[in-house]
């Protein structure tokens, strides 16, 4: 045998004893080390012999991973009961789950076990809301809210939301995102642009979005802008219908919406770090009330607050 060939049998046959020494530990010490891991690692670990498997899928893993203040779920939401602490890590982070007023949704991020929350509609401070004339609440068939805001027609557009920092994880850093849908009939969501804005603990960003895609087209490529998009004169509305016969095209310094695999829109409205220790309330909000002129066709699931991915 080669000397370089010998080198390399040596260490692989020094690896597998080490493997074997680790194999040999009790099962309460292969435990404590997974559970210092995350829940992708404690996954992989089962693969690794039938003495890591055991240890990986205890209860004492599995219990590090659960958050220790879990919200409590509406009745029947974890039915049945899981039969072990990773089956119930695994159901709640298929989420969402509601809470018990069905107004929130909850679950958890598979890759790290952090709260993540959605704020329904209902939930949500909507100027006019209660105005059939400006919004209406519709039945959703496809979430877990039994209804959502419809847009019908306004020209000061302004919705907040607000979570307390001690129902999220801490030091964990969690973006906001406006999670709607465009209805058949819709005008004047593409200019001006909108302002989404998030604060907590003193610290506030604001950014311009639109919550219009750049595709969002007819078939003949014009915009939905009825006659009455403005409602002061012949003249206002033939510039309004010029300028709007086109969704705005993609800006430097604007956020646009997103497609989600669940049929709905997503819109980035901005992120924060919730530290260990903080005590206040994170605050979220649309704006577009400069502008004067009418808008139509939102329809508003909620707002969802999940940890930052990258």
């Amino acid at each position: 045998m080669k000397p370089d060939s010998r080198k390399g049998a040596e260490a692989s046959m020094e690896e597998q004893k080490e493997a074997c020494e680790i194999v040999r530990l009790p099962e309460e010490l292969l435990s404590a080390a997974i559970s210092r891991t995350a829940p992708r690692d404690a996954c992989r670990a089962t693969a690794v012999s039938p003495a890591f498997r055991a240890a990986a899928d205890s209860d004492a893993v599995w219990s590090s991973f659960l958050p220790r203040d879990l919200p409590p779920l509406a009745d029947g939401e974890l039915s049945p009961a899981p039969p072990s602490k990773k089956e119930l890590f695994l159901r709640i982070s298929d989420g969402p789950l509601l809470l018990p007023d069905r107004l929130m949704s909850m679950w958890l991020d598979r890759e790290t076990g952090a709260k993540c929350f959605m704020i329904s509609a209902r939930s949500l401070v909507i100027i006019w809301g209660d105005t059939p004339q400006y919004w209406r609440w519709i039945p959703l068939t496809d979430s877990r809210f039994a209804e959502g805001a419809e847009l019908m027609d306004v020209c000061w557009l302004e919705i907040h939301g607000k979570i307390h920092s001690k129902m999220l994880s801490a030091n964990s850093t969690y973006a906001a995102y406006m999670v709607f849908k465009i209805a058949d009939e819709f005008y004047g969501l593409n200019s001006p642009f909108q302002e989404a804005t998030v604060s907590l603990g003193g610290k506030e960003s604001t950014k311009m979005v639109c919550v219009q895609r750049y595709d969002s087209e007819d078939e003949d490529g014009t915009d939905r802008v009825p006659e009455n998009y403005w409602s002061f004169g012949p003249l206002l509305r033939r510039r309004t219908r010029r300028r709007n016969r086109r969704p705005v095209p993609p800006e430097e310094g604007v956020m646009h919406p997103q497609k989600r695999a669940d049929g709905w829109m997503e819109l980035e409205m901005g992120e924060f770090f919730n530290e260990d220790g903080e005590d206040g309330v994170a605050c979220f909000s649309l704006m577009e009330t400069r502008g004067g002129n009418w808008k139509k066709g939102l329809i508003v699931q909620g707002i969802e607050i999940r940890l930052k991915s990258g």
